[in-house]
Formats: C-alpha cells, structure tokens, sequence
C-alpha cells in the first residue's frame, strides 16, 4: 500500500471509524438511539408546558411533581421491574418496559386530555387553595391537574427507563469493547442530532394551529389540543418504530456469531453493584476522593434545579399560552443541540489537552454561577429596572433569554467538560474503588441532587409563597453550594494528579520489570 493510499485511510477511519459489514448492527442501534432521543426532548419539552401553562398552575409545580411524583413513581418502576427481570426473558422485558409508555402516551392524547375538564377536580383544589397558604399552591396544582402530573412523571421515567435503563443496557450487552470505543461515540452525535431535528418539529407544530386559523382552515378547535395530538401521535409512531427495530436486531443481527457471543459477553462484561442508599453513603466516608466525587455530581443537581425551575417561571410570564410556550421550548431545544456539538467538537478536547483536568474541572462551576447569579439578579430587582429598555425590547423577555442562555450554556458545559472529567477521575482508582464508587455516587450524588433540589425548593416556595420571592435566596444557596462544588473540584484535581502520578510509576515499574526479564531471557538463550 503507498504513503498516500495508507495515510487516506488513516483519515477515514478517524472520519468514519466504521467497517462497512458492521452497519447492520450499528445502523438500527442508530435508529433506535435516535428515536429515544428524539421523544425525549419531545416529552420534555411537553411536559413542562403541559405543567406550568395549566390553569391553577405555574413553575412552582415542578419541585412538588419531583419529589412526591417522580421519586416514588421511579421507586415503583424499579420495584416491578426487578420482580419482571427474574419472570421474563430479555427481549419480554424490553417489551413489557417500554409498551406501557406507549399505550399511556396514546391513551392520554385519546381519552384523558379530551376528558381532563371533567376528571380534574377543580372545585375542590379551589377550596383547598382557599384554605391553605399561597405557597401551597404547588402542591394543590398536583392534584388539580393530575393528569397532566401523571404525564410529567411518565415522560420523565422515559428517559431513565428508556434511554438510560433499556438503550444503554442493551447496547452494553450487546456491544464488544472494542466496537465500544468507535460505536458510542457516534450514539452520542445521533442525540444532538435528535436535539436540531426534534426542536424545529416542536416549534413547527406549535405554530400550526394559529396559522390554520389565520387561513381559515379551522373552526371551533382547541389549538393546544391539536399541538398535543401531532406531537404524541409523532412519539407513539417512533415508539413502535424503536420496538420493530429492536425485534429486527434479535432476529438478525443477535444470531450472528460476527456481532453478537453470548459467552464472550459473559466474560468480558462485569455487572455494576446495587448498592442502597445507605450502602452508598457508607463506602463513599470510607474514601475522600469519591466523597469530593459526589459533592462535585451531587452540587451540580441541586444549583442547576435551582435556576432552572425560576427559569421556566419567567417563561410562564412571557408566554402564558400553551403553543406559544412550547415553540419558545422547541427553539430553545435546538440552539442547545447546535451550540453542545459545537463544543462537545471543537472545544473539548481542545481545552482538557491545553489546560488540563483542574481548568476543564472548573469551567462549569464557573459558568453555572455567573450565568445563573446574573439571572437571578434580574429577577430579585425586577421591579426597580425600566419595564421597556434600549431597542424596545422589554425586561420581562431579557429575562427571559438570560434564562434560555444560562441553561444553554450550562448543559453545553455539562456535556462537554462536566461529564469527561467525571469519567476520567475514576479511571486512577483500583477496581472496586471504580464499579462500586461509580453505583455509589450514581445513587447518591445525581439522584440526591435531583430530590434534594427539589425538597430545598419547595420549602422555600412554601415559606415564600412563590418563586419569585424564593429568587434571592436561590441566590445567595447557589452561591454557596457553587463555592463548595469549586473547593471539591480543586482538591479532587489535587488528589486526581497524586494517583495519576502513582499509576504512571506503577505502569513504569511494571515495564521495566518486564524488560529485566526479557534480557534474562534473551541472555539465557545466548548462553
């Protein structure tokens, strides 16, 4: 083979890392990714809108819906599904996981949001509304629209069911190391695919209602009703379409010995522990490095929770109605997927190559606590700043984009520096200190962030009685809690190089150990 010849394909594979005969797997597997993807920003994108425009209803239903619907509903979920793993053979399980998402999503664009005037119990939660105090109202908003909070919590499960549960498990189950290191990667540019094709979606059907009626083409229709029914209708189809492609990979490419061993998976894959939450507690005070490990996961929860639900507030208040709401979510969608494959490409790698774990480290913490004190500065002196301001632009907007640009650039930062650093600090630990401190700040760093979040929220939302009052104290926590994700973050970098510099001595050591003995050898074969 010539330079030139070799050094095209050294290019090739770097562009395209991917053998020809392996797209039977890689391209369903693709499909199915995307399909995922694509209903998750979908739902929660809905979801939220659904929740906040509501009638009796605002952001301060969220902490509420996070920690009295989706924690237990997430508790339950895991309770049924160890009880069906052990009855149902791996394809059953996949089927009988992911089917009663569907039928819900159909049942309730069919039966319950046509109905939801008579199954909601509004006079009764305005009774309730009428005893308790104002920061109640949260509460009482989960009641009133209960279906909608049952909508919220199935389309938040789809993506730890779905995507992170059932993808992931298949996809680990099924994929061999080294078609690891070439396949995931591009899973992972299918999703912010999903993100640029799923947002114009959102915000094409949203705006379709008004533009039939300004052409006279409907009469009489509920223009949120219809929004609903495209967008769910969209989910269900590429649900089935997630199904018919799974039973396709076990029907042809799970047969086949190139892709798929049983007996080789078993020896080469090693299952993660479940460890309770007490466990979990218990094995991180034995190490300081993965208890500066969860402060940094568990830090990163509990400050984006706490802008974000101000955030979506500030949304309500621009745009009270439902369509016009979710296509400001659709758009706001789509930037995010532009502006994280810009820098999960172009600035990642990069960064972490020329500056080094501690500055990539750092760079969130950074990020989340100037754009979010930024935002929530805005919001707590409000009422003291001009209602229109140069350009015609009102405040209320302004708010509004520093909100969207805040999120923006904080799950960008996440997905671009937050999360390899993450990986790469349990790469020096031995191994149990890695499959057991990862199932450890699993349960308690991203799942205590998440409810944690939520618990501090919504007593503040009951002691202020909106999320408007909580905003300056939101500030002053994240502020705090932003401190001492920094402070771990720089002792963990100090701890992360004093156990790189040991694994490199060791691995020098073992080197020339084994070039000693090498040289014995070769003199032993000379003699």
């Amino acid at each position: 083979m010539t330079q030139p010849v070799k050094e095209f394909s050294k290019v090739r594979s770097l562009l395209w890392p991917i053998h020809s005969f392996e797209l039977k797997k890689l391209l369903p597997m693709l499909l199915i990714f995307f399909c995922i993807s694509f209903n998750y920003t979908v739902l929660r994108d809905l979801k939220d809108t659904l929740v906040v425009t509501a009638g009796g209803s605002g952001a301060e239903v969220i902490p509420f819906l996070k920690l009295y619907g989706v924690l237990p509903g997430a508790i339950i979920f895991m309770l049924i599904y160890s009880k069906l793993s052990n009855k149902l053979s791996k394809p059953g399980l996949f089927y009988a996981t992911i089917s009663p998402f569907i039928i819900f999503f159909a049942l309730f664009a069919l039966v319950l949001y046509p109905a939801k005037d008579f199954l909601h119990p509004h006079a009764l939660a305005d009774k309730l509304q009428a005893a308790l105090p104002s920061g109640f109202m949260g509460l009482i908003a989960v009641f009133r629209n209960w279906i909608f909070s049952l909508f919220y919590v199935m389309s938040e499960l789809w993506g730890s069911v779905v995507l992170s549960l059932l993808f992931w498990g298949f996809a680990n189950e099924i994929t061999k190391v080294k078609e690891a290191k070439r396949f995931y990667a591009l899973f992972l540019t299918g999703a912010n695919v999903a993100l640029l094709v799923s947002g114009p979606t959102i915000r094409y059907l949203a705006h379709l209602p008004k533009k039939l009626a300004a052409a006279g083409l409907t009469t009489n229709i509920d223009p949120w009703g219809m929004t609903i029914n495209r967008l769910t209708a969209i989910v269900v189809m590429l649900g089935l379409v997630i199904i018919a492609s799974y039973y396709w990979m076990n029907k042809n490419v799970l047969t086949d010995s190139r892709f798929y061993s049983q007996d080789e998976q078993k020896n080469t894959k090693k299952s993660k522990p479940k460890l309770s939450m007490t466990d979990s507690f218990k094995f991180l005070f034995k190490s300081k490095y993965l208890g500066l490990l969860a402060i940094v996961v568990l830090s990163y929860g509990i400050a984006i929770n706490l802008v974000e639900v101000t955030w979506k507030s500030q949304l309500k208040a621009q745009y009270p109605n439902s369509n016009d709401y979710l296509a400001f979510m659709g758009s706001f969608s789509m930037i995010t997927g532009m502006v994280t494959i810009f820098s999960t490409m172009f600035l990642g790698g990069n960064i972490m190559r020329k500056f080094g774990w501690r500055f990539s480290a750092l760079l969130t913490p950074i990020m989340v606590a100037v754009t979010g004190v930024t935002f929530l500065a805005f919001v707590v002196f409000k009422n003291s700043l001009p209602a229109h301001l140069i350009g015609g632009i009102t405040l209320q907007f302004l708010i509004v984009l520093l909100g969207a640009a805040q999120n923006i650039l904080s799950k960008s930062c996440k997905y671009t520096f937050f999360d390899p650093t993450k990986e790469m600090a349990y790469i020096p630990l031995d191994q149990e200190s890695k499959v057991k401190g990862k199932a450890a700040i699993d349960v308690v760093g991203a799942r205590l962030g998440k409810s944690g979040g939520a618990f501090l929220q919504q007593g503040l939302i009951v002691m202020c009685g909106s999320l408007a009052g909580v905003a300056p104290y939101a500030m002053v926590i994240v502020v705090l809690i932003v401190g001492m994700w920094t402070m771990s973050a720089n002792a963990l970098s100090k701890k992360f190089e004093e156990k790189n510099a040991e694994m490199e001595k060791k691995r020098v050591s073992e080197e020339d150990l084994k070039a000693v003995v090498e040289n014995k050898k070769k003199e032993e074969v000379v003699s």
